[in-house]
């Protein structure tokens, strides 16, 4: 059986909702877009933090401005990923392919190693990466089968997804990128 968690209606930080790591791990948060006083964004805001600190698996937001600013943290962090990925697949492409073209596959290497250090200093700790925009939208309707009224037409979903491999991807191709670039020019300049 899912547990469903909505928003509470009062910004009191000993009103907020307590999810227990154990238990929250199988349930669905929503956060509600009721505004009852001056500091009902601030609510909403602890209340999502609460929620991604307890691993919640789903999270819905209503809230457009809290959806669209979390939406866009993702998508940010998954671009520095994918430029992380991406520039070190085309610095080792590159540099094995056309050992001559040697700014090419260095200007891929540091590009890799920069994007992929920038998201282990900003994102990496924070528990919002561990979450993906759901855009599905047969996924989304399955998801909310079971809840009746949601008072935005247009929610934000957030899904939890294990990013282990993915942070070992990006990591190994930027060292062997920025390994593969140093190497090289040791072997230009010294050899």
């Amino acid at each position: 059986m899912t547990r469903v968690v909505t928003g509470v209606t009062r910004c009191d930080r000993d009103q907020l909702p307590r999810y227990d790591s154990e238990d929250a791990a199988q349930d669905f948060v929503i956060i509600r877009e009721i505004y009852e006083n001056n500091s009902s964004e601030e609510c909403f805001e602890n209340e999502l933090e609460g929620a991604l600190e307890a691993k919640v698996k789903v999270i819905v937001i209503e809230p457009s401005k809290l959806g669209d600013e979390t939406a866009r943290w993702i998508y940010v962090g998954n671009c520095l990923h994918k430029t992380a990925v991406l520039a070190g697949v085309g610095c080792l492409i590159t540099g094995l392919n056309w050992p001559d073209c040697g700014l090419i596959h260095m200007s891929f290497g540091f590009t890799s190693v920069i994007c992929a250090g920038v998201y282990a200093i900003s994102w990496q700790f924070d528990p919002c990466c561990k979450y993906q925009i759901e855009s599905n939208s047969e996924r989304i309707k399955e998801r909310l089968s079971y809840v009746q009224n949601l008072n935005s037409s247009s929610p934000v979903v957030l899904v939890r997804r294990d990013d282990t491999r993915r942070k070992l991807l990006h990591n190994v191709l930027a060292l062997s990128s920025i390994g593969f670039t140093s190497w090289k020019i040791y072997e230009w300049y010294f050899k």
